[in-house]
């Protein structure tokens, strides 16, 4: 074998640099080992300081009482309520438009200036802070449209919030559906919407389910902007109703104070059931089923809830217009307090809200998983 020969293979074998470029390989492997020990070190010092000075306070007591003034009675049930109320709200708001919007921009809108304006005003929105999207919703849901500080105001506000991830999350997930899909359904005679619903949005579900559960997880954990809109930060009630619970009539129209407008007038009524009229001035009257008497404007009839009131109360008309808590906001009320005992409760709390997220998390990657095994291309 010749020299030039010999050096050509040394050079193959020990190329120019090779060196460093192992070095370079190994430091970024190094790093980023380090970095995700220092992610992991700091959610288990995290979770364990929760665990800590709250984990004593979870109780089923806890998870089914209302909050109150002391704090060894205290609870957090009108809080997970509201948060669940609220977030079906939000999903049912968010994730029907942001999917028809991602898939639309994606699959049907032309390339022009008004959808590129819009692709970029979406990206922005991502980066808005939820505080914000607060101050949007008091001055157009609160004050112009006058829906109140309820549920369906925190609901359209937190859908604001996460739009932009669920819209950006779909469009990502359309995209990587491969062209071959939809040149052969077309092929074949199908229509745009066909190919579409019938090849497109099936493969690209898992994607989209992601980008759902990251959205509302987000906006589970977020305060600034209900507590702008006027999320309570006292709820010692349920926006729906339990077997049992106190059921209230008014008689008359009230005012915002619960005053009667005309308190001269009075009308009869007939009792359904029994219960106790509570009369304007506060004195209280036990009356039985069946019975006619005859009440001045502002009585109230109060009876016990029966399963049918109970279930009357899930339907969205009647809990969407009521006042609410969430978790983020009890707990910021407790942190408030200067007592260090609201603080161990402040810290439960947190530990179910934790669980809560990391619960919707683990269901968008079992989703995923399950969804993409039903994938054959």
């Amino acid at each position: 074998m010749s020299a030039e020969a010999a050096s050509a293979l040394d050079i193959a074998a020990h190329p120019p640099g090779l060196k460093l470029r192992k070095f370079k390989g190994a430091s970024f492997v190094f790093w980023g080992i380090v970095a995700t020990f220092v992610g992991l070190g700091t959610l288990v010092a995290l979770v364990s300081q929760l665990v800590h000075d709250g984990g004593h306070r979870l109780t089923l007591d806890f998870l089914m009482s209302f909050p109150s003034s002391d704090p060894a009675e205290a609870g957090i049930l009108s809080a997970w309520v509201g948060s669940i109320l609220v977030i079906i709200a939000t999903a049912l708001i968010a994730v029907p438009v942001g999917v028809l919007a991602g898939t639309y921009l994606e699959e049907y809108a032309p390339k022009n200036f008004i959808t590129s304006a819009i692709e970029i005003a979406v990206n922005n929105l991502a980066g808005v802070p939820s505080i914000i999207f607060g101050l949007l919703a008091v001055g157009l849901f609160v004050q112009a449209f006058a829906l109140g500080q309820t549920i369906l105001t925190a609901g359209l506000t937190l859908s604001l919030l996460i739009l932009p991830v669920v819209i950006v999350t779909t469009r990502e997930a359309v995209r990587g559906v491969p062209q071959e899909m939809r040149q052969a359904a077309l092929a074949i005679g199908a229509t745009k919407w066909q190919a579409t619903q019938h090849h497109v949005l099936p493969y690209a579900l898992p994607g989209i389910v992601t980008g759902i559960i990251i959205g509302i997880s987000r906006a589970i954990g977020e305060t600034a902007p209900l507590i702008l809109i006027g999320g309570l930060t006292f709820v010692a009630f349920l926006p729906i109703t339990r077997p049992g619970d106190a059921k209230f009539e008014v008689i008359g129209a009230v005012d915002e104070y619960g005053a009667p407008v005309t308190p001269e007038a009075s009308e009869s009524v007939r009792i359904t059931e029994d219960g106790t009229v509570v009369l304007p001035d506060f004195s209280e009257m036990p009356v039985k089923a069946g019975q006619m008497v005859e009440l001045p404007h502002g009585s109230s009839v109060q009876t016990a809830a029966t399963w049918g009131d109970a279930v009357e109360s899930w339907l969205p008309a009647h809990w969407l217009g009521s006042e609410f808590t969430v978790m983020p906001i009890q707990m910021f009320n407790w942190t408030s307090r200067p007592q260090p005992e609201f603080l161990e409760i402040a810290a439960a709390a947190g530990i179910v809200l934790l669980a809560i997220t990391l619960l919707l998390n683990g269901l968008a990657i079992w989703l995923r998983y399950r969804l993409r095994k039903n994938i054959n291309w």
